[in-house]
């Protein structure tokens, strides 16, 4: 299933079977003026990534895999720490350092909503490392 960035126009998708069949690191599916839906695929033992959204909130839904979710004040402040798989959601605050950590033995697929959008509109990433050499990436 190859997706394009469909935004900002009217769309649909099933989300579930688009998330398991993104292959890709980052595929971002749809950015609109106010949100963003990206599709994440995370290697065995890889992460997202930590960081910090300044001014918007973040939810992330697992459709496949097990995780681990870090928050806190900074990476040196972790203040909540949780397992996630299948069907779970991570809801993140604005302003809070996160992470999440692919701990099983397979893909962690998960999909996650931004508001405001967070990534160039029609962003691909293939790998971290595609992402993390990204100029227009934090």
């Amino acid at each position: 299933m190859a997706l394009t960035d469909s935004g900002p126009n009217p769309y649909t998708l099933d989300i579930e079977d688009a998330t398991v069949a993104n292959e890709n690191f980052r595929t971002t599916a749809w950015t609109g003026e106010h949100l963003q839906l990206t599709l994440m695929a995370i290697p065995v033992g890889g992460e997202i990534g930590g960081e910090v959204h300044p001014d918007h909130d973040q939810f992330i839904r697992i459709e496949q895999g097990t995780g681990r979710v870090e928050m806190g004040a900074s990476e040196a402040e972790i203040s909540f720490t949780d397992e996630v798989t299948d069907d779970w959601a991570i809801l993140i605050p604005a302003g809070k350092w996160h992470n999440v950590t692919n701990t099983g033995e397979e893909p962690l697929k998960l999909y996650s909503l931004y508001g405001p959008p967070d990534h160039v509109a029609g962003t691909v990433h293939p790998t971290k490392a595609d992402a993390d050499s990204d100029p227009n990436e934090h």
